[in-house]
């Protein structure tokens, strides 16, 4: 699509949704390929042993909250160059693109000593078996290998998306697939002659494939003569362009952090229940990681194509762009959950053949209908304000959903002074499900009904407000 293009885009509810699903489904495809990285290590090692299965739900958890808070800050890009991509101010798109480079860079060594002290994480987790901890240990090194990669590689995330060019991420993820299957393969089993690694294994195959993704971007970059338009370029770095990029990013970041957070500390405190407690959950988390890559597309399309539209002066768009992805969004939030439901037995299986592993993770899989759609719903409206760059209310609601509702009162009521106050809650809605892991899920899908609720009503509030507004120059 050319720069003229997005300033004319038709505003007919039939165009519209065409559009969202035009830039959607790469996003999701894109989105789904990276996520098999995920389901690659848990089903990989899972069939290992329940020890790797293990330290993979912690170590993850941990490396997950540091990367999604980092990426959090870089994604601050993308409605940044939409905006400039909607206004037809395309070498801007360079510059914010080439300081969110010296960004991720700046944001990898935070990531990397965040991620050096494993114990200090661990410490939630009560005894951890030494088996356990050591392989945690050794896949947090690795990926701190991999970060400045992964970062760098969010930054060409952020900007096709903006643009409109979500493909070219989805091919670079849909090949690193194969790399991951390969290297994981080689090194978590130990194949010719290699030691069996386990989860260590994982993590340095992790790091090999971004490494990889990162090389096969800056090329695309550099030969394909659409990204010349914008003068990409890293230069110097500027106060200016990340001083804006900070007071969007930051707060965007901390939501990120907020919400994966909530799912990090309660793996660190369904840990306290034993391995096959651990194992379940990390399942169960897997899948709704997997799941709410149809909403997270669905929200970062329609919020770049919203903020292109407020970039070219036509908020009445915008508005129209935001109600009909929120109407394919929960379309396809009760799809998911209808093709979970019935098929969880075979998706466990997939997971894990560890029977008692299993029977947690399906009694678990019964709040993930409740949980899923006010998930996706939450999902999709951040993403609707962040395009008007409204991201420190949303950050608010966040914080005291998820973690003043979801987190503190899911530790209160399955942890705390008040274990086993839901017990017979969670017996009724997840059969077979250790009552403090039963309870941690069901006070998360409760916390995420009250923020979807809130930023809904901020949501209609914004966009109705820029109606009103003088159009932009």
């Amino acid at each position: 699509m050319s720069a003229d293009a997005a300033g004319a885009l038709p505003a007919g509810w039939g165009a519209t949704l065409r559009r969202i699903l035009q830039q959607g489904w790469p996003v999701l495809v894109g989105q789904w390929a990276g996520m098999a990285f995920g389901v690659l290590d848990t089903a990989m090692t899972g069939h290992a042993s329940p020890v790797a299965l293990a330290a993979m739900a912690l170590a993850v958890s941990i490396y997950v909250t540091v990367f999604i808070g980092l990426t959090g800050v870089l994604h601050a890009l993308i409605p940044i160059a939409a905006q400039h991509f909607g206004g037809r101010r395309l070498t801007d798109i360079g510059h914010a693109w080439g300081q969110a480079v010296w960004l991720s860079l700046g944001l990898s060594v935070l990531g990397g000593l965040a991620m050096m002290f494993p114990d200090a994480w661990l410490a939630m987790s009560g005894d951890v078996d030494p088996a356990v901890r050591g392989q945690v240990r050794g896949y947090l090194y690795m990926l701190i290998l991999a970060l400045p990669a992964a970062l760098v590689f969010r930054t060409v995330y952020a900007l096709n998306t903006a643009v409109s060019r979500p493909k070219v991420v989805m091919a670079i993820n849909i090949a690193g697939i194969g790399f991951k299957a390969l290297f994981n393969w080689l090194f978590i089993y130990g194949k010719f002659g290699l030691p069996a690694l386990g989860a260590v294994g994982a993590g340095l195959s992790t790091a090999l494939v971004f490494w990889i993704s990162v090389g096969a971007s800056a090329i695309v970059l550099r030969r394909d003569p659409f990204y010349r338009q914008f003068g990409l370029r890293i230069g110097r770095p500027d106060g200016k362009t990340l001083g804006e990029l900070l007071r969007l990013g930051v707060p965007m970041g901390a939501s990120y952090l907020i919400e994966v957070t909530s799912f990090t500390f309660m793996a660190l405190l369904v840990a306290r229940e034993g391995i096959y407690a651990t194992g379940g959950h990390q399942i169960m988390a897997n899948l709704v990681a997997l799941c709410f890559m149809m909403p997270l597309a669905l929200g970062v399309s329609t919020g770049a194509l919203t903020a292109q539209a407020i970039g070219a002066g036509d908020p009445l768009r915008a508005r129209r762009t935001g109600s009909a992805g929120l109407a394919i969004g929960t379309l396809g939030a009760l799809l998911t959950i209808g093709v979970v439901i019935l098929a969880r037995q075979p998706i466990v299986r997939a997971y894990t053949s560890d029977a008692e592993v299993g029977a947690v993770a399906v009694g678990l899989l019964g709040m993930l209908a409740f949980f899923h759609l006010f998930d996706a719903l939450q999902c999709m409206t951040s993403y609707l304000l962040r395009a008007y760059k409204v991201a420190v209310v949303p950050m608010l609601i966040q914080a005291g959903a998820l973690w003043g509702i979801g987190l503190f009162g899911g530790w209160w009521l399955g942890f705390g002074p008040g274990a086993g106050a839901l017990s017979g809650l969670v017996a009724m809605l997840m059969p077979g499900a250790p009552v403090g892991a039963g309870t941690m899920w069901l006070m998360a899908a409760f916390s995420m009904a009250v923020s979807a609720l809130m930023l809904q009503y901020c949501y209609w509030r914004v966009a109705g407000r820029r109606e009103t507004e003088p159009a932009l120059a």
